[in-house]
């Protein structure tokens, strides 16, 4: 592999020749030794006429990459027009735009230019590397902190940039898994970085897969996003992300019935094998507490859930049940209730990895989460683990499981614990998902147990941009999703038409707007 690295210094240095250093001669540089793990590259590179070396004829890979050069590099590729420097330095231009570009402060670099040409830090690198090319990257703080042996040496400023450089296989440390945050660089090492990252946005597609092997993918992780239960088995959850057993990340996403007392024909075993049948890998139950649900008919209500739990099982689904608070939004109200009824179900379906408990819906009213929810979290937690202690636990939070921040704040203790979070493409945006990448920052899980294409109050629209808007940013996160809501219901939220049959197959003549969108989603 090092003999393959120089190609990655020569490939970026084509940006930056005229940048940097005046032309010297483009072959038989004097300090690039016979078999050297760089000499192929480098030699081949220049014979392009894509690298020019020092004015002495030198390479010079091992120097250490001073801070005008980097910067430099990532100005070039990112493509920022230079701005107007305070200085005559070479590269004053190119310091001034990525300033102004927000891609580091100016106590960093002063732009009086006294650090211009001193060696750059490895984490200042890392920092400017990825908010010129891989700016909406982010790394999960649990996983990837573990990774960095010396991550206590690392100042708290470069956090999000380092953890998001190894999230993407940028930077990965040298052999005793040290990142070295205070140390510099050399210029071959520098151009990996950059070349790893160009790999990730598609930027240098034919130089980095032809000649280094490196396959080129979206702004995301990798993910299983398409298997059942077969295929993936017990879910865990590993840091901020949702993995099989295997601990491979997985996504899941499917669909939520809408209130069992109102559309429960829809759960039907026909419903959830259509379901299926067209992607969607897990299917959430939600069973209303008011409204006339289980607290006014429990035995029924109780009945028809598992009716609808077992038929996702035999289509090989993951399933959520879901303890659908609305009306009564305090969780505390009825926490002996929910007890018992939770209790009784991590019994029966304790041997199934198909099933997650989603334990309160959208608390709302006059309740906090330090005071009502997560109380009552704690012990519907207790009562779940003391059958089932592997299954995956979603938990809500105040203001119809928005208040996510909250939790961050003080989260339950346990593992195998995610956190709801609720959106209607219609009502809410941005806000909402800047607090996402802020509690995932942090170390939180999120699960978007319930979305909609519609307005909170599932009419209006259907809002397709803004819902693509929002799936994709949760694909790039690999969060996973359940639609609201597979029923014929005369609401824009709802998936099927009016009088829909229940048997299927089903085909986009038998869906709204809603549903030909969200089922196209399944897979994507």
């Amino acid at each position: 592999m090092r003999g393959k690295m120089a190609y990655l210094w020569a490939a970026v240095l084509c940006c930056l020749a005229v940048l940097i250093l005046p032309p010297a001669e483009c072959a038989g540089f004097s300090d690039v030794e016979e078999d050297s793990w760089y000499e192929a590259a480098v030699d081949e590179m220049a014979e392009r006429g894509l690298l020019h070396g020092y004015p002495d004829g030198r390479f010079g890979p091992e120097d250490p990459i001073t801070a005008a050069q980097f910067v430099a590099i990532a100005v070039r590729c990112a493509g920022l027009p230079p701005a107007s420097g305070q200085t005559a330095h070479w590269a004053a231009g190119s310091l001034a735009a990525a300033l102004q570009a927000g891609w580091y402060d100016w106590d960093e670099l002063p732009p009086t230019g006294e650090t211009f040409d001193q060696p750059i830090s490895r984490q200042l690198a890392i920092k400017i590397l990825m908010k010129a090319l891989l700016p909406q990257a982010k790394g999960d703080f649990n996983r990837q902190s573990a990774r960095i042996q010396d991550f206590a040496d690392l100042n708290g400023r470069y956090y999000e940039a380092v953890l998001a450089a190894y999230e993407y296989g940028v930077a990965t440390g040298d052999e005793a898994g040290r990142f070295r945050p205070e140390s510099s660089l050399t210029r071959a090492e520098a151009c990996t970085l950059f070349l790893r990252a160009l790999a990730k946005t598609g930027g240098t597609k034919e130089t980095v897969s032809e000649v280094f092997d490196i396959e080129t993918s979206p702004l995301q992780p990798v993910v299983s996003s398409g298997g059942t239960v077969s295929k993936n088995g017990w879910l865990q959850v590993v840091g901020t992300q949702l993995c099989n057993e295997a601990g491979e990340p997985i996504v899941l996403r499917g669909m939520s019935s809408h209130g069992l007392q109102w559309y429960g024909q829809y759960t039907g075993r026909a419903s959830i094998e259509n379901t299926a049948a067209n992607g969607a890998n897990v299917f959430r139950v939600a069973m209303y507490t008011g409204e006339g649900g289980y607290l006014s008919q429990p035995e029924s209500m109780t009945q028809q859930l598992i009716q609808a739990v077992d038929n996702a099982i035999g289509n090989d689904l993951y399933v959520i049940i879901d303890w659908h608070i609305l009306s009564d939004g305090n969780p505390m109200s009825h926490v002996t209730e929910a007890e018992s009824f939770f209790s009784g179900m991590a019994a029966r379906y304790a041997q199934y990895p198909n099933v997650l408990y989603e334990i309160c819906n959208e608390p709302n009213g006059n309740v906090t989460w330090a005071g009502e929810v997560k109380p009552y979290a704690e012990r519907i937690i207790a009562a779940i683990r003391a059958w089932s202690p592997r299954a995956v636990i979603l938990i809500g939070s105040p203001t119809w499981s928005q208040d996510i921040h909250l939790a961050a704040a003080n989260p339950v203790v346990g593992e195998n614990l995610m956190y709801t979070l609720h959106f209607y493409a219609g009502t809410h945006g941005k806000e909402l998902r800047d607090r996402i990448d802020d509690v995932l920052s942090s170390g939180l899980p999120v699960f978007v147990s319930e979305w909609g294409t519609s307005r909170a109050d599932g009419s209006g629209g259907v809002f397709l941009e803004e819902s693509a808007v929002w799936l994709d940013f949760l694909a790039q996160r690999n969060i996973s999703w359940c639609n609201w809501s597979l029923c014929d219901k005369s609401e824009t939220s709802a998936a099927l038409r009016p009088g829909t049959s229940l048997e299927g197959p089903w085909g986009e003549v038998d869906m709204t707007d809603s549903g030909k969108f969200v089922f196209s989603r399944f897979l994507h």
